[in-house]
């Protein structure tokens, strides 16, 4: 799993506000009930051409505004990309790729190879053909050093020459092949070996955007991130382009008239940063077309005429992850610290039992939020394990697991098996406002079986400050709180393998790296050896418990009801992003 960019994005990403409802799924859970009170998507009417259409972003954070779907890290700024930022691939609404995207993508298992052909028409908003070079250029800033990426894992390197190029051992990917030059519009991508993912989007073995190279090309490496060409002015080749941004607060978008599907309905699509603790009047007032609800606000605004709730149980959830080693970047791998704090077994399967997350979000979300049993989403089928039960309340059995530990009491706390204080240093972000007593309460909770946790800084940490700590391997933490959106490929191993940045708790061990390639492995091909293999993963992770699943959210919207096309349908949404082609106002 990946983000999307997203995919996050394509792209993993960490989630940065409550308001953008990180998520997983639940399995047997009476809250699925909730849903069905939702319908997917706006009703259908005849639409008119123009208008403005004004979109909240909920975070009490501004937007970073990183315009690249290869370095943008987080979902708020995937948000805010989202009406110009077209993915080259559409799906059905299983996540298969289709043929009716800019571009297609075939198979061939006999040779190891994808071919995309990018459709005629497909322009950037400076009226520049999407070419082959431009596919190509993606994955040089994806892989290549400068970049930092983020979103770059070993899973890329089963391209042929991928590798090399990212180690600067290459200066060209050699597995990436333009048959008809540069300027054409044929891409064929070598591999090692296919993977039975890879007819999904969200595999994260092959990217599924473009960048413009023209454009771009004589930005090095090392400035793009910073580069006035993707922070202010951007070229996509989605329905709008980018008019006007105010750092960090708003970002207004009008038609791209080189869009390849015709002109879009709207004249103007808005997006503001709107703080999480006003959405419910925002709402209520009417001030935006569109507007994520903030669950723990849902009694407010659940009456409020003129609207349509429209919802969806995204993928993705919030976990604990422990930090158990670094990341070192010379070797491009996670190296685990056997001797870390928190690399006991015992002590973070306590931390799991010691919380009361069923109670917790009952409480704050009214069933909008719900905790889920396992790291792999019920919404991707049978690879799910229904019969995971996951950490629920369960204080005896804590106590039991760090008395066996040898966790003995002195006074108030519970001290390390060496007898040596035991501080846990826990991080949090900050995002609604019901996150302060939620966090609070789980500190009383640990406390309850003497372990003396505390929030970093003895508060919860900004967004920007969190992705910054998370990202750069900061010693300012022992446990976390993490939340990802995800790919809709379940493969897992983009966030957890030993190559990845992204396994933030830098746990290694040679069992999971055994389990996360027998999932993508040819014998995978056989449908039913991939299930077994991710019910052993799930269950190997929440026995070892480095990353505690917690809870998912149902994602609802409130939508002006004179708005009409608006749907969270997958097929409706090319790779995480609405098709705003489509939405338009009701005649």
């Amino acid at each position: 799993m990946n983000f999307k960019f997203k995919r996050l994005m394509q792209s993993a990403i960490v989630i940065g506000a409550a308001a953008i409802s990180l998520t997983g799924c639940g399995g047997k859970n009476n809250n699925t009930k909730v849903s069905e009170k939702f319908p997917i998507k706006t009703p259908v009417k005849k639409v008119k051409q123009g208008g403005t259409l004004k979109i909240a972003e909920e975070t009490d954070t501004p937007f970073t505004g990183i315009f690249a779907n290869e370095i943008k890290n987080t979902a708020v700024d995937n948000d805010i990309a989202s009406p110009g930022n077209e993915s080259l691939f559409d799906t059905d609404n299983h996540y298969k790729f289709n043929d009716k995207g800019p571009a297609t993508i075939r198979l061939d298992r006999k040779n190891n190879t994808a071919i995309i052909n990018v459709k005629k028409g497909v322009k950037w908003s400076d009226g520049k053909q999407v070419i082959a070079k431009d596919i190509e250029y993606a994955y040089e800033i994806l892989a290549n050093k400068g970049t930092q990426s983020q979103n770059y894992s070993n899973s890329f390197e089963n391209i042929k020459g991928m590798k090399a190029y990212h180690e600067g051992r290459a200066k060209t990917i050699t597995g990436i092949e333009m048959p008809d030059g540069d300027n054409g519009r044929q891409v064929i991508i070598h591999f090692d070996e296919l993977k039975p993912g890879m007819e999904y989007s969200g595999n994260n073995f092959f990217w599924e955007t473009a960048e413009p190279y023209h454009y771009l090309k004589d930005v090095p490496f090392d400035k793009l991130q910073s580069s006035d060409k993707i922070r202010k002015s951007p070229l996509y080749f989605g329905p709008f382009k980018l008019k006007k941004i105010v750092r960090g607060q708003s970002v207004t978008w009008v038609p791209n008239k080189y869009y390849w599907r015709g002109r879009p309905k709207l004249d103007k699509i808005e997006i503001s940063v709107l703080a999480t603790n006003s959405a419910s009047q925002a709402i209520k007032s009417k001030v935006y077309d569109i507007t994520q609800v903030i669950n723990s606000q849902w009694e407010q605004v659940k009456n409020t005429k003129g609207v349509n709730f429209v919802a969806k149980v995204p993928l993705g959830y919030n976990f604990i992850g422990f930090k158990v080693g670094k990341w070192d970047a010379k070797k491009n791998k996670n190296v685990m610290d056997p001797h870390a704090k928190m690399n006991n077994k015992a002590l973070r399967q306590a931390i799991g039992y010691a919380m009361n997350t069923d109670e917790v979000y009952q409480h704050y979300t009214h069933g909008l939020s719900f905790r889920v049993p396992t790291l792999i989403p019920a919404q991707f089928g049978d690879v799910f394990d229904k019969n995971a039960r996951g950490y629920s309340y369960n204080l005896k059995k804590a106590n039991e697991l760090l008395d066996k530990a040898g966790y003995k009491k002195k006074g108030k706390w519970r001290v390390q098996p060496n007898g040596k204080p035991l501080t846990i240093r826990y991080m949090a972000r900050q995002t609604d406002p019901t996150q302060e007593p939620i966090q609070q309460n789980y500190l009383q909770q640990w406390h309850k079986i003497g372990l003396n946790v505390k929030l970093i800084g003895n508060r919860l940490t900004e967004f920007n400050s969190y992705v910054t700590k998370l990202e750069g391997d900061s010693h300012d933490f022992d446990m976390c709180e993490i939340g990802w959106h995800l790919d809709s490929e379940a493969s897992p191993s983009s966030l957890y393998s030993d190559n990845s940045p992204k396994n933030y708790t830098r746990f290694v061990t040679k069992k999971n790296n055994e389990l996360l390639a027998a999932i993508d492995s040819q014998k995978a091909f056989n449908h039913k050896y991939r299930v077994e293999k991710f019910h052993e993963w799930q269950e190997y992770m929440n026995d070892e418990a480095y990353a505690i699943p917690e809870f998912n959210s149902y994602s609802v919207f409130a939508v002006n009801d004179k708005v009409t096309g608006y749907s969270l349908n997958p097929a409706d949404n090319n790779n995480n992003h609405q098709l705003w082609y489509k939405v338009g106002f009701v005649k």
